[in-house]
């Protein structure tokens, strides 16, 4: 029986009483639902509030501990001035500087640390996702390689291929770059392996002439267009330049030759664009570097003309790195390789410093910049954070830059040529974490051409 349609004594009642009850059960059951959507509403906002709480008090404790760091620094800078009117020998002093620089360069680590902590752990905002949304993948790796030696030994190690690529695509007239009708595709103007080995006690950074002699395997072509690999098949090539590799295979081909030349497991690729690396100096206000005497380049004009420290935009940035027919420079690349690796380190620290960690707009343009103008494969925030976390405990005195061995005078071909045994003795000693030949020390930056190169111009321009 229907309890609408009865009294409590279970006798029935007339069609208006049952009506009415059928109206207020409705409206019983709706305000019990209405009653429900509010309280998980209640529930949701609650959540929000304290996820939003957590994340804005977890970056008031990282921008708190940045700027003691900062501050910090200073102070000392500052306690330093009454000491150095004390008397102290030439060793003292030389050996006080020695400290304060190297007490500095672990603080900036520090604050490099704490962002990229910050970064990945800023979740609220979405901050790895958005950053890898316009991060552009692209397919470069081949980790299963037969041209991978001793595999076993480097099963933990991070190598990563940076490619800067020299497509004209959106050059400006202005850039006295070329643009991409004269000079179409795109070449390899920068090539460098950064190795850090398992135990991240240090990292060696080798960079490779863009004229090396190579042997050239089968490649797909590459369509920088479309940022991929079609179905054609690009015959091997036995006697070429490293830059070709780039310009026919793109990332994949230029993956091949590495990984034959080094033994070294790829296990992570970069690349960057001649205007997006504009953008991210500019994002900073410009990086300064250390100019000995004026640049300047037949092809490219007076590229700089100051000497000592000059601070340097993007469009002087991107000349600086680009220079390869600077007058008084002894082969056609290795001046070019010794000013990127220069400008390298000089952008690190800028990026580094307080001047841009702590300025919200400096480095979310530079972030943002290098999210434009960078692709790769295997390289995210997750991967970034993974290699930051395992390297904290590096001493930034322990980074190496060198050039791969060459005989260091361009051949009849206008070619560099590698010196085989010192580059077996090099990537030996990398894959199997073993001193690096010649027991150099860390921190500096080695192989450049003999006294006695001469200056002959490589015929590739470009």
């Amino acid at each position: 029986m229907d309890p609408l349609t009865m009294t409590d004594e279970m006798e029935a009642i007339d069609e208006a009483t049952q009506y009415r009850r059928k109206i207020d059960h409705s409206l019983a059951r709706f305000s019990a639902a209405h009653d429900d959507a509010a309280a998980e509403e209640a529930k949701r906002r609650e959540r929000r509030e304290r996820l939003t709480t957590r994340s804005m008090a977890l970056f008031e404790q990282t921008r708190t501990a940045l700027q003691r760091v900062v501050l910090l620094d200073k102070e000392d800078e500052e306690e330093e001035k009454p000491a150095e009117q004390s008397e102290r020998t030439r060793l003292q002093e030389k050996k006080q500087r020695h400290i304060a620089r190297n007490i500095r360069i672990g603080r900036i680590a520090l604050i490099v640390i704490a962002v990229l902590i910050f970064i990945g752990t800023g979740v609220a905002w979405g901050a790895v996702t958005w950053f890898d949304a316009k991060f552009t993948e692209v397919s470069a790796l081949d980790e299963n390689s037969s041209d991978i030696q001793n595999a076993d030994a480097q099963a933990n190690d991070e190598n990563f291929l940076m490619v800067g690529s020299d497509s004209r695509d959106g050059a400006s007239s202005e850039e006295n770059v070329g643009d991409a009708a004269n000079i179409p595709g795109a070449r390899s103007d920068t090539v460098m392996v950064a190795h850090v080995p398992a135990d991240r006690k240090r990292v060696v950074v080798v960079s490779f002439p863009r004229d090396l002699e190579i042997d050239r395997p089968d490649c797909n072509r590459w369509d920088p267009a479309k940022s991929q690999n079609t179905d054609e098949i690009v015959r091997e090539q036995k006697i070429a330049k490293l830059n070709t590799a780039y310009a026919v295979g793109g990332p994949q081909c230029m993956t091949k030759v590495i990984q034959k030349i080094t033994g070294l497991r790829i296990n992570h690729f970069i690349g960057i664009d001649f205007n997006g690396f504009k953008e991210m100096v500019d994002a900073v206000h410009g990086v300064t570097v250390h100019n000995e005497k004026p640049i300047d380049d037949t092809t490219l004009g007076k590229v700089l003309a100051e000497t000592g420290d000059v601070t340097i935009s993007g469009d002087q940035a991107l000349s600086y790195v680009r220079a390869r027919h600077v007058i008084g420079d002894p082969t056609s690349d290795y001046g070019r390789i010794k000013r990127q690796q220069a400008f390298i380190g000089a952008l690190l620290k800028k990026v580094m410093s307080s001047d841009v960690v702590l300025d919200p707009g400096k480095l979310s343009g530079f972030i943002t910049a290098f999210a434009h103008a960078t692709f790769g494969d295997n390289l995210g925030v997750q991967q970034m954070m993974t290699l930051a976390q395992s390297m904290r405990g590096l001493n930034p005195a322990n980074i190496n830059f060198l050039t791969v061995p060459t005989v260091g005078l361009p051949n009849k071909r206008g070619n560099e040529v590698l010196v085989q045994e010192k580059t077996k003795s090099l990537f030996d000693a990398l894959r199997d974490n073993t001193p690096l030949p010649g027991n150099q020390p860390a921190g500096t930056a080695a192989s450049a051409p003999p006294a006695n190169a001469d200056s002959r111009k490589s015929t590739n321009t470009g």
